[in-house]
């Protein structure tokens, strides 16, 4: 059946209540054999890689250290961003299924938002880690003992656990009364208020406390944590040294540029990008998704 025709079908009365239309990249539709294998490469590689780097980890003794540990946390994030991701994802353009009952639905956006408000206190922890490795390298093993980084790796799943549930499991409340047609190919947050005819205040600021308590205050205290890592590799006199410093911290500043990036992009869009074409804003639902495994 052609896409447009089953648009129209899910948008009319017969259609489930419950069931909601993935239509991907709309307009794109003769293409998304095309647009499918740059996705279906990034997933495979994705999904091999952190399984291997969570293999290497597990196996190679001389990487039982805190910065690995914190490394393998963002792997796993990774793979289970993937995971629940991949079937929606290429099965919108592949064909195969475009339809998703709104349980489901609900479901995916709780992991996606959920493994997202993980990274944030990861990438923390991870500057928290070069911090005490560059400024108080004499306490390191003492510091971040395997106890702590267990307690750290149990935070932030708590964390995510109890903060996104109050505003994911609001959305089975609502009443959609507006065609059940996502502009993505995934199931968000944000999506599925749109179509919402129910009051969605206590959803749109609790979602905006989220972004400021977790991701705003985690990225000062990064900012904070490397500028004080910038001081005390100032006051180191060799120069060779000062580069060998600051060359341990090139992975863990790209990581959080990799993140933050894509997350304030998409937030900007959706709040004040309403008159740019839709084309945008599923580009930039799927930037964040892809960027984020």
């Amino acid at each position: 059946m052609h896409f447009s025709s089953r648009v129209t079908a899910s948008a009319s009365p017969s259609m489930n209540s419950s069931s909601f239309l993935l239509t991907g990249f709309s307009g794109l539709e003769q293409q998304y054999s095309w647009i499918s294998i740059p996705f279906s490469t990034i997933y495979t590689m994705v999904l091999l890689g952190s399984c291997l780097v969570l293999h290497v980890i597990r196996t190679e003794p001389s990487l039982h250290q805190p910065v690995f540990y914190f490394l393998a946390m963002l792997a796993l994030t990774d793979l289970c961003m993937g995971l629940s991701t991949v079937h929606t994802v290429l099965g919108t353009l592949w064909g195969l299924s475009q339809e998703v009952i709104l349980d489901a639905c609900i479901a995916q956006s709780y992991f996606i938002y959920g493994l997202s408000f993980m990274e944030s206190p990861i990438l923390l922890a991870m500057a928290f880690d070069r911090y005490i490795a560059i400024c108080h390298p004499l306490h390191y093993s003492s510091i971040l003992t395997n106890n702590k980084i267990m307690k750290i790796g149990m935070a932030v799943l708590c964390r995510s656990t109890l903060l996104i549930p109050p505003v994911i499991i609001r959305l089975k409340f609502l009443n959609y009364c507006r065609p059940h047609i996502l502009s993505h190919s995934f199931c968000l947050h944000q999506d599925l208020l749109r179509l919402a005819c129910s009051d969605i205040r206590f959803n749109s600021y609790y979602a905006l406390m989220l972004v400021i308590c977790t991701l705003l205050l985690g990225a000062i205290l990064i900012l904070f944590s490397y500028v004080l890592i910038l001081k005390s590799v100032l006051a180191i006199a060799s120069q060779e040294e000062r580069h060998k410093s600051l060359q341990t911290c090139i992975s863990h500043i790209c990581a959080v540029l990799v993140f933050y990036i894509p997350i304030i992009s998409l937030t900007m869009v959706h709040c004040f990008g309403k008159h740019l074409s839709p084309i945008v804003h599923v580009l930039m639902g799927n930037i964040y998704i892809v960027f984020h495994l």
